[in-house]
């Protein structure tokens, strides 16, 4: 890709959506006093060839209102726009750490095993709606299962790993499963049909991480320190999340299945938050917190 070119990408989307629509003439004015213009506007041929080629890689559509000859970004709902704000914080990190190299050794980033092998080819699969086969090794069990088939479903990244959920094809039921744990990936060339009965939004709703049963959702109030309440502003724990602010603490409020992904998220977060209810939740991590000290006894 030719020197900045993924920086205007990033850029021109970054600022249609920060002005919510805008004139082709407001948009020049600002792409003169951008880094990447040398202060020349940008041609009308160049502004076009940059729709296309963003529409391409980002699958973002941006649209012109034919009354205002206003453009803006397509709302596609919730998902798709999370998908979007991760594809542009990805674009733009690479964009800006390929012009690195000379402090390259004082820069640390989280390993994502599981993107390098084989996400390619479940998005693939994903996209075109064709089973997957595969070798299984679950960290619960060390021969591995061969020839598992699944209809994707959906995928997820979590804890750095990325995660395909889908109907298995041997016992009809859906499964999740870690990418870092497969092997021997096929796409098969037959395709699937989603099962019309699976609602997607209702599956994910009241889910933490990647275990998406375990029970009813349950009403959820923890009490976080000031200072703990200030993380879960800026990265909530779920989109359920509400809070309700006192003097030096805060209560905030979730509904979300007791998963055991979910329990150990806040047996991590220690003396710095409080379970206040349900009681079934705080009986998990009382349980949690005296199992582990008592590996401390004499």
């Amino acid at each position: 890709m030719a020197r900045n070119l993924l920086g205007r990408y990033v850029w021109l989307i970054d600022t249609i959506r920060r002005y919510g629509s805008i004139t082709r003439e407001k948009l020049n004015e600002l792409w003169v006093l951008s880094p990447y213009s040398d202060g020349q506007p940008m041609p009308r041929r160049t502004f076009y060839n940059y729709r296309n080629a963003i529409e391409d890689l980002f699958n973002i559509n941006i649209e012109v209102n034919p009354h205002t000859y206003e453009y803006s970004i397509a709302t596609t709902g919730p998902r798709s726009e999370g998908l979007t704000d991760w594809l542009l914080n990805s674009a733009a990190m690479s964009n800006v750490l390929s012009n690195v190299s000379e402090v390259a050794d004082r820069i640390f980033l989280e390993d994502v095993p599981s993107a390098r092998t084989y996400l390619s080819q479940v998005i693939s699969a994903l996209r075109e709606r064709h089973p997957l086969r595969f070798t299984y090794t679950p960290y619960t069990r060390s021969t591995p299962t061969h020839g598992v088939v699944i209809e994707p479903y959906f995928l997820k990244i979590f804890r750095q790993r990325w995660y395909i959920t889908g109907r298995n094809t041997a016992d009809k039921r859906i499964k999740t499963y870690a990418l870092d744990r497969m092997d021997n990936v096929t796409i098969l060339d037959s395709t699937f049909t989603e099962n019309t009965d699976f609602d997607l939004d209702e599956y994910v709703r009241d889910t933490f991480g990647i275990i998406f049963s375990s029970g009813e959702p349950h009403n959820i109030i923890l009490r976080a320190d000031h200072r703990q309440a200030k993380y879960f502003r800026t990265l909530p724990l779920h989109t359920s999340q509400s809070e309700i602010v006192n003097d030096g603490y805060s209560d905030f409020h979730l509904r979300l299945r007791l998963t055991p992904d979910f329990v150990s998220e806040i047996v991590s977060l220690g003396d710095r938050v409080k379970v206040i209810a349900p009681p079934e939740l705080r009986a998990m991590v009382i349980d949690i917190h005296r199992k582990a000290l008592s590996q401390y006894d004499a």
